[in-house]
């Protein structure tokens, strides 16, 4: 770093994205994206927009709050929609937790919660899963805290239930609960009607996993109307135009197509049952899974060599180097024929190591 780096910054460790090597054409089945084109009518809607670029995108968001409000059936005042669901977590990170009020998540889950803490000079407590990397929702009740719970969790994919959701929100009335949501579509079971009833609940949502616009950078949180008001200062303290045009007009014409998205997720969801029972007749342990990923371990190979292996073989899945989680590797469910060449190539793996 520069002598010129602030100091309160010098010690940020901060997070890593998956890798996008260019030096081949790989399967990328390592950062969660997914295998289906957006619908037709997105890339037409982006293209009537393009003519526009020369003016400002609406900093209120209007009509996708209002496409979004009415798809979950919730008032258009409890939905801020932000720069992927990246943006709409950092706020609420900003907004509600500070030296005085600390929050508190697992300690295997989505990499961007500690360094979100550390960038705002946050206190946290760290929670570890249990055993079989299971969240005990017990561990969350009555803290006194304020929390973030991605669920399904990431990279482990295991959820918890709407009702022990439901206990953490309610034994933690002077505290906000965050429920992350990027994978929820895949088959768990979305906290978005607690937030009629709890005035401390926050969820947040992304398009980059099952509505196919991770390159579009679009997501949003669903609270009480209050809390989004308190996230707005923040945003138009930073970013006031911070979904823009393209992105704003891809995301109503995604929303107006849900269907095809809800689909695309069921068939994501039939694939990872079917890439699940080949690894685990490979001698796998796959956890149970409700994402489009699934995260797995052999004993006969170490996580590193697997990841490396695979790698050399043209496909990319997601190695994590932490102590807990470093013999598992996570692996993107894509199209049938792309989970196909992911077992012949871990076949090949297998088959060399056994030599």
């Amino acid at each position: 770093m520069s002598r010129f780096f602030s100091a309160r910054y010098a010690e940020l460790d901060a997070y890593v994205p998956g890798e996008q090597p260019k030096d081949k054409k790989y399967i990328k089945l390592n950062t969660n994206e997914s295998p289906f084109p957006p619908s037709p009518s997105v890339a037409e809607a982006v293209s009537l927009e393009a003519g526009e670029l020369m003016l400002y995108s609406d900093p209120e968001s209007r009509a996708l709050t209002r496409a979004v409000a009415e798809l979950y059936d919730v008032g258009e005042g409890s939905v801020l929609m932000t720069n992927g669901s990246d943006e709409i977590l950092n706020f609420a990170f900003m907004a509600f937790s500070d030296a005085d009020h600390p929050i508190a998540f697992a300690d295997v889950t989505y990499g961007f919660y500690p360094v979100f803490a550390a960038l705002n000079a946050i206190p946290c407590e760290i929670i570890p899963l249990r055993d079989g990397f299971k969240l005990d929702y017990k561990d969350y009740v009555g803290i006194n805290k304020n929390i973030v719970i991605a669920n399904p969790n990431a990279p482990t994919g295991m959820a918890i239930s709407v009702r022990q959701i439901e206990e953490i929100v309610r034994s933690n009335p002077n505290n906000v609960v965050i429920i992350d949501e990027a994978y929820v579509d895949f088959g768990a079971e979305s906290a978005v009607p607690l937030t009629k009833k709890y005035d401390n609940l926050i969820v947040t949502m992304t398009f980059s996993k099952s509505r196919s616009m991770a390159g579009a950078r679009l997501g949003f949180g669903i609270a009480n109307p209050a809390l989004i008001r308190d996230m707005n200062t923040i945003k138009y303290s930073t970013n006031p135009y911070n979904v823009n045009r393209l992105t704003s007009a891809a995301g109503i014409a995604a929303i107006k197509d849900n269907a095809y998205y809800m689909d695309n997720a069921k068939i994501i969801a039939e694939n990872r049952e079917y890439t699940r029972e080949k690894l685990t007749s490979l001698g796998f342990e796959v956890l149970p899974s409700l994402t489009n990923f699934i995260f797995a371990r052999t004993p006969e190979v170490s996580g590193e060599d697997l990841y490396l292996g695979l790698k050399q073989r043209g496909i990319l899945v997601r190695h994590f180097t932490k102590e807990r989680i470093k013999d598992y590797n996570r692996i993107t469910i894509g199209r049938r024929e792309q989970m196909d060449a992911l077992i012949l190539a871990i076949e090949d793996i297998l088959k060399e190591k056994r030599k």
